[in-house]
C-alpha cells in the first residue's frame, strides 16, 4: 500500500530499485492527470504522505498493458547500465516528458547552493527522498494546470542510449529500431525544468516540453515547495550540460 523509500541506499541494487520506483511512480502520475486511462487501470498507493496513482495491466484496457510493458522494458535498458534519455510523447507532439538518467560507481555531487556558491556535499538518503517527493509534487501541480489535451491524442515512447557501451543490435523487449527523426510541434514548444532525484549510484532528472500557448495560464510560483525548493524555470535545452 506504500511506495517504501529504503532506510539507506548503500548498494548499486537498492539505488535502481528507488529509481525503478520512481520512474513508474511519475509516468503512472502523468498518465493519469492528463486522463489517458480509465480508473480502473491504476491501484492507489502512498508515498510519505502523497497519495499516487500507480498503473497497472487492466484486462479492459490494452493501453494500460502495453504501456506496463513498455516500463518492463525501460526496466532492462537501466539495469544494463544502457538507458540515457526517455521520452514519453503525446502526439503530434503535444507534450514531451523527458527523462534522463546517469550513472555512477563515485556517487554524484549534489550543489544545494546557488549557482554562485559551489558548496557540494555527498548524497545522503534523506535528500533523496526529499527530492523525490518534491518532483511527485511538482508533476502534480503542473498537470493540474496544463490545458486538456485534445480528444484524439496518441501516446508514444521514446528511448535514447549511452552508444559508446551499448550493444547497436540492442532493444529492449517491446521496442524496435526508431525510423524517425526528432520530435515536431506544431505550435511554439516551450521548456520545462521540473526536477532532478540524485542517489550516491544514479541520477534521475525530468524535464518537460508542450506548446507555449497551452502554457500561459500557469503561475509559476504555485511550483514553489518550500524554501529549499527551486521554482520550475522556464527554459530552452541545457547548455551547460554537455551531453544535451
Amino acid at each position: 500500500s506504500a511506495v517504501v523509500f529504503p532506510k539507506q541506499i548503500a548498494t548499486e541494487q537498492q539505488s535502481l530499485m528507488l529509481v525503478k520506483r520512481l520512474l513508474a511512480v511519475a509516468v503512472s502520475c502523468i498518465t493519469y492527470l492528463r486522463g489517458i486511462f480509465p480508473e480502473s487501470a491504476y491501484g492507489t498507493r502512498y508515498m510519505d504522505d502523497v497519495c499516487v496513482k500507480i498503473l497497472r495491466e487492466d484486462k479492459n484496457c490494452p493501453g494500460s498493458t502495453q504501456l506496463v510493458k513498455w516500463m518492463l522494458g525501460c526496466y532492462d535498458a537501466l539495469q544494463k547500465k544502457y538507458f540515457n534519455n526517455y521520452c514519453l510523447c503525446l502526439q503530434t507532439v503535444t507534450e514531451c516528458y523527458h527523462f534522463k538518467f546517469k550513472y555512477t560507481h563515485n556517487g554524484p555531487l549534489l550543489d544545494f547552493g546557488s549557482k554562485d556558491k559551489k558548496s557540494d556535499s555527498t548524497i545522503s538518503c534523506a535528500d533523496t527522498k526529499k527530492a523525490s517527493i518534491l518532483l511527485i509534487r511538482k508533476i502534480y501541480i503542473l498537470m493540474q494546470n496544463l490545458s486538456p489535451l485534445p480528444n484524439d491524442v496518441c501516446l508514444t515512447m521514446k528511448l535514447l542510449y549511452y552508444d559508446e557501451v551499448t550493444p547497436p543490435d540492442y532493444q529492449p523487449p517491446g521496442f524496435k529500431e526508431a525510423k524517425d527523426g526528432g520530435l515536431m510541434f506544431n505550435e511554439e514548444p516551450m521548456y520545462l525544468n521540473v526536477g532532478e532525484v540524485p542517489t550516491p549510484f544514479h541520477m534521475l532528472k525530468l524535464k518537460i516540453t508542450t506548446e507555449k500557448q497551452r502554457m500561459e495560464n500557469v503561475d509559476k510560483n504555485i511550483l514553489k515547495q518550500g524554501e529549499t525548493a527551486e521554482l520550475l524555470q522556464v527554459c530552452g535545452v541545457s547548455r551547460d550540460d554537455p551531453e544535451e
